[in-house]
């Protein structure tokens, strides 16, 4: 019981990052789209883009990306599954 627990408790960790990334890809497609079709609506008033939508989408993105990939590299590290330039200095020496 206390193994399925843990395991539950270790997908949850990279699920909710996961969810964030999509949340910030989210946020910039529709702050993207919203700028392109107010461009191409012909209106001739003031378009602004909104970059503070923009610029939480691409924090939330870049945070969840860079979380599960640093998860997934010092995985493969840990199981010297990298390549010899990322491994790290101990591993090489006792090689």
């Amino acid at each position: 019981m206390k193994l399925l627990f843990s395991r539950f408790i270790a997908i949850i960790l990279l699920v909710i990052p996961g969810i964030a990334a999509t949340i910030g890809f989210l946020k910039m497609k529709d702050a993207l789209f919203e700028y392109l079709s107010k461009y191409g609506a012909g209106s001739h008033s003031q378009i602004s883009f909104d970059w503070l939508h923009f610029g939480i989408g691409l924090l939330l993105f870049a945070a969840g990306i860079g979380f599960l990939g640093g998860w997934i590299f010092f995985r493969d590290r840990k199981r010297n599954y990298i390549g010899p330039r990322f491994r790290s200095k101990k591993a090489s020496a006792a090689e």
